[in-house]
């Protein structure tokens, strides 16, 4: 983004004290002109103002995660496009959550530049793209860990007939953009709900501290939207993918022991069904991140509108910021080290990466048997 003159102005003054920089006091806010005041909610305002010292730190965090993300989504995107093995639909899904990651690293050379300016560069302008791509990044991979987890229920718990279709995997994840954009569109010009700066002021998200019946409706109605029904459909596709798997082992032990046999699944199929619980822990360990790095948001939002909000301190404020930016870099290497496909190709092409754990094509219910499905003509 281009910085305007005002984003070059001088930060403040300062003193010097024995060749060294030694700065002023002041409370957050003191670097927002008059005219972006309602850029800042006065919470905010009675707090002391981080030294540069804890700016260029949060700067030097976030350009470490930025590479680390990137390198890791990118690596997740070329695995897939150029392994023939890996181009299935549930696999898509995977590929739309490294995008989703991608999107939100979009904000990190906008959160760097704002740790050194101490604030928003843009301003409101500014501010709203930042949000806007957090929203998008966030609310999208909500949805589509719903989504993974539908997926995952559908091909364990129904492997001959249960799983989705290329044609059907992407209108899912049409589905899930579809999804992201209305409650991260409406902030942008105050239709309902805004966009602010939060904590250090160096971050944005929508307004949750203003205390009227507008800010309160839309609060309560995004935690629902974003956080709440998501995680109930998760919640839901894999207690049913559990009882699934405990009813069917159930039903086997049975008639093994009627036929006095020790078990009537042939070494492939253990394989096979071994090779897709494998892939839905992984699934469910992006689930726990998901989690790790959204529920500080839905806390502090709720805190802020519903709560007490003088316990919300500007450092509060910066973790879930943080946290979900931690998270966008772990899910690909989550994938890359656990998901027994995306492993053995990263030992192919990546070899000082990972280590060959390659999984035989007759055992993965993932791989050749998916695109069979994937390929063939829909009714």
């Amino acid at each position: 983004m281009m910085l305007n003159g005002s984003d070059l102005q001088v930060l403040g003054p300062q003193a010097y004290r024995s060749g060294n920089i030694m700065e002023e006091e002041h409370m957050l806010g003191w670097n927002v002109p008059q005219e972006h005041g309602s850029l800042v909610h006065p919470h905010w305002k009675q707090f002391q103002a981080p030294d540069m010292g804890t700016h260029f730190m949060f700067a030097a965090i976030y350009g470490m995660l930025m590479i680390m993300s990137v390198l890791g989504n990118f690596i997740v995107i070329y695995l897939y496009f150029t392994s023939k093995s890996l181009r299935t639909a549930s696999n898509l899904f995977i590929v739309n959550l490294a995008l989703f990651d991608l999107l939100m690293m979009l904000n990190m050379p906008m959160l760097v530049a704002n740790s050194f300016f101490q604030r928003p560069i843009g301003w409101q302008e500014g501010c709203n793209i930042y949000a806007l791509f957090g929203s998008i990044a966030g609310i999208g991979s909500a949805i589509n860990n719903a989504i993974i987890a539908y997926d995952r229920y559908r091909t364990i718990a129904f492997p001959l007939d249960g799983r989705l279709t290329m044609k059907q995997a992407l209108m899912m994840i049409v589905f899930a953009w579809a999804y992201a954009m209305p409650f991260s569109i409406l902030p942008m010009n105050g239709t309902w709900g805004r966009y602010v700066a939060e904590g250090y002021l160096t971050t944005c998200s929508f307004d949750f501290l203003t205390q009227d019946e507008s800010t309160r409706t839309f609060v309560g109605t995004i935690f629902v939207y974003s956080y709440c029904i998501p995680m109930f459909l998760i919640i839901l596709f894999y207690s049913q993918l559990l009882g699934h798997v405990r009813q069917h082992e159930k039903m086997l032990k049975e008639q093994a022991k009627k036929m006095n046999v020790k078990s009537l699944a042939s070494n492939q199929d253990a394989a096979q069904k071994s090779v897709e619980i494998r892939i839905a822990k992984v699934a469910l360990t992006i689930f726990f991140l998901f989690v790790c790095s959204w529920t500080p948001y839905a806390l502090i939002a709720l805190i802020g509108t519903f709560g007490d909000r003088n316990i919300l301190t500007p450092a509060m404020g910066m973790i879930p910021a943080v946290a979900a930016k931690v998270v966008s870099c772990i899910d690909p290497w989550v994938y890359a080290i656990n998901h027994p496909r995306f492993r053995a190709e990263l030992a192919k092409k990546f070899p000082f990466l990972g280590s060959d754990d390659t999984v035989s094509d007759t055992v993965s219910v993932a791989t050749e048997k998916t695109q069979t499905s994937d390929n063939a003509p829909s009714a």
